[in-house]
């Protein structure tokens, strides 16, 4: 793995801008089109505003994002936190074919994930969920 760019903030939404940003630019820099970079973006996006409302449950904890290249020259997006466990590959797919008033709430922005990555893997190291998007 290539290490690109990282950054450590408080997870709160005030903090989305600097990480979305921060991932679009290295996403450009490593000459992915517009399309992917747009969503590299919203899948980070989406991690991390359920970080920011789930995660630390009321309190703020911190969120670290890592850019980085694997060895097949993918891009890759790390988030990494401390909150409760959640792994999203475990999560259910919401079904799509109801009525939006009909369906359970959540797991949306999840669905969001999977969909624009080629690639998502979740593993829990100690007390760090570990996110990784690949595209």
């Amino acid at each position: 793995m290539r290490h690109l760019s990282k950054l450590k903030l408080p997870a709160t939404l005030s903090n989305l801008r600097k990480f979305v940003e921060l991932v679009s630019k290295c996403a450009e820099d490593q000459g992915l089109n517009s399309e992917k970079v747009t969503d590299i973006g919203v899948a980070t996006e989406e991690a991390l505003v359920n970080i920011c409302n789930y995660a630390y449950q009321g309190k703020i904890g911190e969120v670290k994002v890592t850019c980085m290249l694997d060895d097949e020259n993918r891009f890759i997006v790390e988030i990494e936190d401390k909150g409760v466990p959640f792994d999203v590959k475990a999560l259910e797919n919401p079904n799509l074919t109801l009525d939006i008033h009909e369906r359970e709430v959540g797991g949306l922005g999840v669905f969001i994930i999977k969909e624009l990555m080629d690639e998502v893997k979740y593993r829990r190291e100690g007390d760090k969920n570990i996110l990784i998007l690949v595209t």
